[in-house]
C-alpha cells in the first residue's frame, strides 16, 4: 500500500498517511510522497478541497527520529542532511498554505511537532475529542523552531511560547477555543462532520474559493490601506467571472446558481 494515499470523490481530494507503525511520522518518504501530491495539485482544477488524514492511532508524531539519527552519522555532523530535510519539510507546509484549494486536516490521537506543525499549516481543522496537540521537541532538547513558524501564525504568541518551552501538551478544546482548529467531535463522527465540511466547501464556486484564497494570506501580511487596495482589485476580478454573473442572477431570481466551473 502507498505510504501516502488518496482517493478523490465529488471534487474532493482525501490524501491519507499510512504508516500508523511510525505514528505516520513525517519522514523522507513522506515528504517526498506530500510534495508530489502538493505538485499535481496546484494545477488541478478539479479538486475544489484536499482533506489529510492519517491512519491508526495517531494523525501524526512530527519527523522520524531514527531517520534524523541515521543522518547525523554523515562525515558533517548531519549539518546537510538536516538542512535540506526542513527546507523540504518547510515546503511542504507553505505548499498546503499555497494551494489553490483549501485544506482540511482530519486530526485525531496525538498531532505533535511537525505533524502539529501540518494543523497550523492547514486552512481548516476537525479534531476527535481527546486529541493532543504539542511542539514537544524541547523535552528531547530540539526545540521547535520550523514548527513554531506556523504555530505563532495560528495562536496567541504567549500560549505558543509556553507550549514550546515547556514541552507540554494542549486538549482538542483548548485548540479549538485558541484557533488551532475549528471542531471537537466525537471520535466517531471524526470522518463524516470533516466530510460534510469538505463538501460544503466543494459546493461552492470553486474559482471564488481559489481567488478567495489566495486572497486571504496575502492580504493578511499587509497594512490596512494596502489590503483594502489589493482586495477591492480581487473584487473586481471575481466580480468579471460569468459564473459569479450567474450566481448573483440565481440569488435574485430564487434559484439554484448554474455554473460551469
Amino acid at each position: 500500500m502507498a505510504l501516502l494515499e488518496r482517493h478523490d470523490a465529488g471534487g474532493i481530494a482525501h490524501l491519507h498517511m499510512n504508516a500508523p507503525e511510525r505514528l505516520n511520522a513525517l519522514s523522507d518518504e513522506m515528504l517526498a510522497a506530500f510534495q508530489e501530491q502538493i505538485d499535481a495539485l496546484g494545477a488541478d482544477r478539479d479538486t475544489r478541497v484536499v482533506v489529510i488524514s492519517g491512519a491508526g492511532k495517531a494523525f501524526c508524531a512530527g519527523h522520524d527520529l531514527k531517520q534524523m539519527q541515521a543522518g547525523r552519522q554523515a562525515e558533517d555532523g548531519g549539518s546537510a542532511y538536516f538542512a535540506d530535510l526542513f527546507e523540504r519539510c518547510a515546503s511542504v507546509m507553505t505548499g498546503l498554505t499555497r494551494l489553490p484549494q483549501p485544506v482540511i486536516t482530519q486530526v485525531h490521537g496525538i498531532a505533535t511537532a511537525a505533524g502539529c506543525q501540518m494543523v497550523a499549516s492547514s486552512d481548516l481543522a476537525v479534531a476527535a475529542q481527546g486529541t493532543r496537540f504539542g511542539v514537544n521537541g524541547v523535552n528531547i532538547g530540539l526545540f521547535c523552531s520550523t514548527p513554531m513558524v506556523a504555530l505563532s501564525r495560528n495562536i496567541p504568541r504567549k500560549r505558543a511560547f509556553e507550549l514550546l518551552t515547556t514541552g507540554s501538551f494542549m486538549e482538542a478544546e483548548e485548540a479549538r477555543e485558541v484557533g488551532l482548529i475549528n471542531r471537537v467531535v466525537p471520535p466517531e463522527d471524526l470522518a463524516a462532520q470533516t466530510q460534510d465540511l469538505a463538501e460544503t466547501i466543494a459546493a461552492k464556486l470553486g474559482a471564488a474559493v481559489r481567488i478567495g484564497k489566495e486572497a486571504f494570506y496575502r492580504q493578511a501580511e499587509m497594512d490596512l490601506d494596502a489590503a483594502y487596495a489589493y482586495t477591492g482589485q480581487v473584487m473586481v476580478e471575481n466580480m468579471a467571472l460569468s459564473d459569479t454573473d450567474e450566481g448573483i442572477n440565481a440569488f435574485l431570481e430564487k434559484r439554484p446558481p448554474n455554473w460551469q466551473a
